[in-house]
């Protein structure tokens, strides 16, 4: 009898212990010196829903150079012939847990979405205009911090647009001798410009 109660002790508690190491954490049990992630740090998801039976198209402001998705649930890829169009559907049908998709642009944006399955989603075709700032630079929030490319260096694309803008708008010839034409194709030098950071 003793060796049947010794028995089920040993099974219980191993039952016990597999309970505990499987059981979900809430995310506040970390070890040593942590500083908590608050609020103003976050950036707020878009909710976008998507089905089975039908794609919903999302257009942003600049060439898409990153997608993550964030369950094996969903599927998406840039739209065939265009950089800045992805698509996106459900992979199962009626997958029950919300999952997450990342997207980050060749302008330095991050855009992130908390995703659910809808049997009619509403929003087919989406276009994510920067809502928050339009490039404006008085309305930046003050805690945004731009994705960095390699190809840039140490340059934020929101610098290297501004300084494109700025060439751009000031389209005068300054260097008038400098060309070229050879086949059918002419070409000349307007300027030469240099950004010196300080």
């Amino acid at each position: 009898m003793k060796q049947i109660f010794l028995m089920l002790a040993f099974v219980a508690s191993v039952f016990t212990a597999n309970a505990q190491e499987t059981a979900p954490t809430t995310g506040d049990l970390f070890e040593g010196f942590t500083r908590p992630l608050t609020f103003n740090r976050m950036i707020p998801p878009y909710a976008l829903e998507v089905t089975f039976t039908k794609t919903v198209h999302i257009i942003f402001p600049a060439a898409i150079s990153y997608v993550d998705l964030g369950s094996i649930d969903l599927l998406a890829a840039k739209a065939d012939g265009a950089e800045n169009v992805l698509r996106v559907k459900a992979a199962t049908q009626r997958f029950k847990k919300e999952s997450n998709l990342s997207v980050i642009t060749e302008d330095g944006s991050y855009y992130t979405f908390n995703v659910k399955y809808a049997d009619e989603p509403v929003k087919l075709s989406i276009e994510m205009a920067d809502f928050l700032h339009g490039w404006n630079i008085e309305n930046k929030p003050g805690n945004e911090i731009p994705v960095y490319f390699s190809d840039l260096g140490n340059e934020s694309p929101y610098l290297v647009r501004l300084i494109m803008e700025t060439v751009h708008k000031n389209n005068r010839t300054k260097i008038k001798h400098i060309g070229s034409r050879n086949f059918g194709v002419q070409y000349l030098l307007k300027g030469i410009y240099a950004y010196i950071c300080g």
